[in-house]
C-alpha cells in the first residue's frame, strides 16, 4: 500500500487569518517501508514572514522571495501525492494550510478521509504523556539530532520512521513466521528451485587446516573447538 508522510512550515499559525504556507515536504512509503521517492518545495507566500515563525524554521522573507508560488507547485504536489493515504503529525494543522491555499487557485480540498493523524495515534498508544515529534525520536530512539529548526522534509523523514514504530511494523517485518515441514522446500505455493548439482566449495583445505590452526591457539574450552570438529 502506498502512503504519503507530509509535513508544512508556515508564517504563523492560521491560514483564515492570512498566514501561508512556506514549504512542503513529503515521504513516499510503500508497505511501510520508505522508497527513496520525495517531494520537498519552498513557497513565496507573498507576505513578510513573522518573528515568532522564522525562530521556528529559519525561513525568511529574502531567502523565499525567488520560490515560486504555491499556484506553480499545486499541479506537481497533487499528482505526487495522488491518491494515497496522507500520514501528517497533527493532521488538521498541516491539511488546513494546504486546503486554504488550494481553495485560492480554486482548486478541489484534500479529503480529511485520506489522513493518518499520527499525533493522535501517539496520545492512544501513550496516554498521559507528552507526543510531540521530538518526544517520539526519543521513545523509539531515533536520531533526530538534525532536527536543530522545524524542517517539512527533515521532519516528514523523522515522522516515516516514527510511523513506522507507532504502529508495530517494524517488528513485523522483523518476525520469521514458522514454516510446516512439508511446505519447507516451496515459496507460497510454488516448489522452490533446485540446483542440478551442489555448488562447489569456495573453502579450500588450505584454509580449513589455518582454520583449525588459528582455533588451537584459543585454548581448550573455546566454544569454536566444538564446531571445528565437524568440519
Amino acid at each position: 500500500m502506498r502512503e504519503i508522510v507530509l509535513d508544512t512550515e508556515t508564517t504563523g499559525l492560521d491560514p483564515l487569518r492570512g498566514d501561508r504556507l512556506v514549504e512542503i515536504g513529503c515521504i513516499e512509503i510503500f508497505n511501510r517501508m520508505p522508497t527513496g521517492l520525495t517531494f520537498h518545495r519552498y513557497i513565496n507566500p507573498e507576505r513578510d514572514m513573522p518573528a515568532e515563525a522564522f525562530a521556528v524554521h529559519g525561513l525568511s522573507t529574502e531567502f523565499l522571495a525567488d520560490k515560486p508560488l504555491f499556484a506553480q507547485v499545486a499541479d506537481e504536489f497533487l499528482e505526487f501525492i495522488g491518491d494515497a493515504p496522507l500520514v501528517i503529525h497533527n493532521a488538521s494543522f498541516d491539511i488546513g494550510f494546504i486546503n486554504a491555499e488550494l481553495a485560492r487557485l480554486p482548486r478541489t480540498a484534500i479529503a480529511r478521509e485520506r489522513l493518518v493523524d499520527t499525533l493522535l495515534l501517539a496520545r492512544r498508544k501513550h496516554p498521559g504523556v507528552s507526543n510531540r515529534l521530538d518526544d517520539l525520536c526519543s521513545r523509539y530512539a531515533i536520531d533526530n539530532s538534525r532536527r536543530t529548526k522545524h524542517g517539512a522534509l527533515l521532519d516528514a523523514e523523522l515522522l516515516a520512521e516514527v510511523y513506522i514504530d507507532l504502529i508495530g511494523a517494524r517488528q513485523s517485518q522483523l518476525i520469521l513466521a514458522d514454516v510446516p515441514v512439508e511446505r519447507a522446500g516451496q515459496i507460497g505455493d510454488t516448489p522452490r528451485r533446485q540446483r542440478p548439482s551442489p555448488l562447489a566449495a569456495r573453502v579450500s583445505e588450505i584454509d580449513l587446516e589455518a582454520h583449525r590452526a588459528f582455533i588451537a591457539t584459543m585454548g581448550d574450552k573455546a566454544i569454536w573447538k566444538e564446531y571445528a570438529s565437524g568440519e
